[in-house]
């Protein structure tokens, strides 16, 4: 039996965790959703507290962010007791592109709403079609079956994200129109310190994979610098920036 339940927590703590909002935060957290500003109750909720619920969060040896764009989420250690997941490949792909699209100017005229259709068409504009493919299907001939497998993959994808508080809905469930929540910078985080963050994001898909700030300014070092040879860029973890995802009880 516990005599004091303050040798154990802090005022502070409890008083986050007698807050009616902090079922429905942690319920969130725990299954890997974003805590964005458009979510303001939520969010105040995690700015006035966020000291407190980051310790709290550490007993289950996972962290509570607060990324550069503002939104919160749980970060796992690999000794992590709470139950996670990854992303795959194409998943954080369709993420780059988001990220792409929100930084883009369409976003602005379209008012911030973008369609599933645009983001599929996007993708094939900016990446390789025949890797996207093979992705789907290694033994993929570019048949119309294999784009069709593609585009369904794509509409998973997103439908993932959005589990994860990436985009919202707009509209019925099922209208494939959706706006961007600022928590889509988890697959951006490499582009931060580029000189053109959207012509870096835009390089990142290209390419199918992510690079870290590390390796975007040797890159700009090597290409500056024409008397030296370029330097070789080592991307071998680049694909850890963004795969830490928990979908323990994803609901539709």
């Amino acid at each position: 039996m516990i005599d004091n339940l303050q040798d154990v927590i802090s005022p502070k703590l409890a008083t986050a965790i007698a807050n009616p909002l902090f079922p429905t935060v942690d319920s969130l957290l725990r299954s890997g959703r974003h805590i964005s500003t458009e979510q303001l109750d939520n969010h105040a909720f995690l700015m006035d507290f966020q000291n407190e619920l980051d310790g709290f969060y550490r007993r289950y040896n996972v962290e509570l962010i607060r990324a550069p764009e503002g939104f919160f989420y749980l970060r796992p250690k690999a000794t992590t007791l709470i139950a996670r997941s990854v992303l795959s490949e194409l998943e954080m792909l369709v993420g780059k592109v988001l990220c792409y699209l929100y930084l883009s100017p369409e976003r602005l005229a379209q008012q911030g709403i973008f369609s599933t259709q645009e983001v599929y068409d996007e993708l094939l504009n900016l990446a390789d079609e025949s890797k996207l493919l093979k992705a789907v299907n290694q033994r993929s001939s570019g048949s119309d079956l294999d784009k069709q497998k593609l585009a369904e993959k794509v509409r998973a994808a997103i439908g993932r994200l959005r589990r994860l508080g990436m985009i919202h809905t707009v509209g019925e469930q099922n209208s494939g129109k959706f706006t961007l929540s600022e928590s889509v910078f988890r697959f951006g985080a490499e582009v931060r310190s580029g000189d053109d963050p959207l012509e870096a994001q835009a390089r990142l898909i290209r390419d199918g994979e992510a690079a870290t700030p590390q390796s975007l300014q040797l890159e700009k070092q090597a290409l500056t610098n024409t008397e030296n040879q370029p330097e070789e860029i080592d991307e071998e973890s680049a694909v850890e920036i963004e795969e830490e995802f928990d979908d323990a009880g994803e609901q539709e």
